[in-house]
């Protein structure tokens, strides 16, 4: 399957070859990977430098070892950890309030028209179900927050677009530690998200994209709205908010 490798960094080189073998679907989504003896022989390396490449391809959610099995396994990087990853970044580069917020406005109207165009019945029970239980006024707010998200998310598996689908992820991620705060502190933030929730999954069940883009405007517009009224300010990057808001005062947002 591999032919041996030349000179080090023999456990990068050997990592690259696999990586370029399941981006080229050679090896494909749910493959075993031959054992770390074998992959030792066909690479002409050591065990150790073998397990080094698979230790590199498992951080990149390239392959997975299923519960109580030795065998590795090719698998696709979810949705949730690329997600995570990029979010991670973006909190390492300072992003703000205010970065969050502009690419929302940008992304979110779009992936809504798509969806109202392309979306099927099973995507749109699943929205229904979304919308239904987040009007549960007693819902607190961690819970309400959660469900914000699967929102937006089950929109953006509507839009059938893989690439809405992970550009999204990151910036659901980035803004519900702000949401939660919002949530908690206004208590008309609840009854606003639920309207534009309802308007817009009838635009979605329409299949009137322009009402759908409109509405997901209008509704990320809110937003920016939740922010000032919650005195978030805009310029507070997302990192101190997240970390801020299990504070006993979370006011101290400067």
């Amino acid at each position: 399957m591999f032919e041996p490798l030349g000179h080090n960094p023999a456990y990068l080189r050997l990592s690259e070859a696999i990586r370029a073998r399941i981006l080229e679907r050679r090896l494909k989504d749910g493959e075993a990977l031959p054992t770390e003896t074998e992959l030792a022989k066909q690479f002409g390396v050591n065990r150790s430098t073998v397990r080094e490449a698979l230790r590199n391809l498992q951080s990149a959610g390239l392959i997975v070892r299923r519960s109580g099995g030795k065998k590795l396994f090719v698998t696709r990087p979810t949705v949730e950890a690329v997600g995570g990853g990029l979010r991670e970044a973006l909190t390492l580069h300072d992003a703000r309030f205010a970065d969050v917020w502009e690419a929302l406005l940008s992304l979110e109207p779009d992936i809504a028209a798509a969806a109202a165009r392309r979306r099927q019945p099973a995507q749109l029970e699943t929205i229904r179900r979304i919308v239904d239980d987040f009007g549960y006024e007693r819902r607190p707010a961690r819970a309400a927050v959660a469900l914000v998200g699967e929102f937006f998310r089950a929109v953006g598996t509507a839009s059938g677009n893989p690439v809405f689908v992970m550009a999204n992820e990151p910036l659901v991620q980035l803004v519900e530690p702000s949401l939660a705060i919002i949530i908690d502190r206004l208590p008309q933030a609840r009854r606003r998200i639920a309207s534009a929730q309802r308007a817009l999954i009838k635009a979605i069940e329409c299949q009137d994209c322009e009402a759908a883009a409109s509405w997901m405007r209008r509704h990320i517009e809110d937003f920016r709205r939740g922010y000032e009224q919650a005195d978030l300010p805009l310029e507070t990057t997302v990192g101190r908010a997240a970390s801020g808001e299990n504070q006993e005062n979370r006011g101290q947002f400067t």
